[in-house]
């Protein structure tokens, strides 16, 4: 066992700050649970190293409008101002020019006995406050649930939705903010669309999935704003669904999980330029539906929350298209990182003779330690309070394990 301390003073090589270089990866890590407890049908944004996550039914049926900030630097969760106007679930979200934007869904979890909500509202985090902008005007001014929302060219917008029982919108608004205004663009082409799901990469918005009523759907068309146009794109290869999670990672969409009569729990990558699918690592946790998900600076992604078999969720995981050491796979490890988490030193148990090299990863993904037998013993300095990747290569069959630590 050797020591993690800064005792003894390691040479500049051995603990040079430096930029990542990455090569494939596609790998899923734990992190904190959401702390505003077991809930799906919510909403979330992200704004630089931020996440933002609110709203919801949690495990007693209770429709929410409180809202948390997800700090993805030291994997912390704080809560900010709740969201105005009536509790809600089913509502839609984006970002855009450096606010949250939150609206329309539906008040009760039996929607029998809710009201359909077309209110919505900004959210300027240097502020933490919401500011209450132009209602959704779509469905004559009546609100909509179970739509989606995303942002592109400096616009948001809403698509399709639930506008009563069994009834359903196949409508697309843009929202300009420079003017507070709504104004109609071209409907979703192939009609009434519920429970779906969108992502928007460069200039072009991908938007599909979801149900026609009872009929989930595996199809995604490419909107141009500029043009006010709908292309076909590739079907999805994989399961019909509705209520699935997507985001966008250096330049590629993806779509987790779902509800196609039974729960999800694999991720699809759409390669716009390749115009194909691609499977990825399913999900890290249980299979789900109604989950949220954002990505944070182009890096990783972050999903969670939502229903799976057992109830509702409050587990969050990280996914990293990317790895450090350009593996294919990180196995079960022989390590372990004590004390964790750690106000000062931490140890690395197991068959330290077969490390060959040991990288410490702050979770922008950049190297803060880099270590092999050549650098003498195995030492660190102290890290300020965060969150840290430990990722250890062995001699044999060159595996690498990855471990999280927590300084506090």
């Amino acid at each position: 066992m050797y020591s993690l301390s800064s005792k003894w003073m390691l040479a500049v090589s051995c603990m040079a700050m430096v930029s990542l270089t990455v090569a494939q990866s596609n790998t899923w890590v734990k992190m904190s649970d959401f702390p505003g407890g077991k809930r799906e049908r919510a909403v979330a944004f992200s704004i630089g190293n931020f996440g933002y996550v609110g709203t919801g039914t949690d495990t007693a049926e209770v429709v929410r409008k409180d809202f948390w900030q997800y700090d993805a630097l030291n994997d912390t969760w704080t809560q900010i101002a709740e969201l105005p106007g009536l509790a809600r679930r089913d509502a839609v979200a984006f970002a855009l020019n450096n606010l949250g934007y939150v609206g329309t869904g539906m008040s009760d979890h039996v929607s029998s006995n809710g009201l359909l909500l077309k209110d919505f509202w900004s959210y300027d985090p240097q502020l933490n406050q919401w500011d209450s902008i132009a209602p959704y005007p779509g469905n004559q001014m009546n609100g909509v649930y179970f739509a989606t929302g995303f942002s592109v060219s400096g616009k948001g917008y809403v698509c399709g939705g639930k506008v009563g029982n069994s009834a359903y919108s196949s409508e697309l608004w843009e929202y300009k903010p420079s003017v507070n205004a709504w104004i109609p663009r071209a409907p979703f082409p192939t009609g009434i669309r519920y429970m779906l799901s969108s992502f928007t990469i460069a200039d072009h918005a991908y938007v599909g999935f979801g149900a026609t009523e009872d009929v989930y759907k595996r199809d995604l068309f490419r909107y141009n704003p500029g043009s006010n146009t709908w292309t076909p794109m590739p079907d999805l290869p994989g399961n019909v669904r509705g209520g699935a999670s997507t985001f966008v990672l250096q330049d590629k969409g993806y779509i987790c999980g779902g509800y196609d009569g039974g729960l999800l729990d694999d991720l699809w990558e759409f390669d716009p330029v390749a115009n194909a699918w691609n499977i990825r690592a399913y999900f890290g946790g249980s299979e789900r539906r109604n989950a949220v998900a954002f990505s944070i600076n182009n890096s990783f992604a972050v999903v969670g929350l939502g229903k799976g078999y057992s109830g509702k969720k409050e587990s969050i995981y990280r996914y990293f298209p990317t790895s450090y050491l350009g593996m294919e796979g990180i196995e079960v490890s022989p390590f372990s990182v004590v004390p964790n988490p750690s106000s000062s030193a931490v140890q690395v148990r197991g068959p330290v003779e077969n490390i060959q090299e040991l990288e410490v990863l702050n979770l922008n993904g950049q190297k803060v330690f880099h270590w092999t037998p050549n650098c003498g013993p195995l030492n660190l300095p102290s890290f300020d309070q965060g969150a840290y990747f430990l990722q250890i290569k062995v001699f044999q069959e060159q595996e690498v394990f990855l471990h999280k630590f927590l300084i506090y």
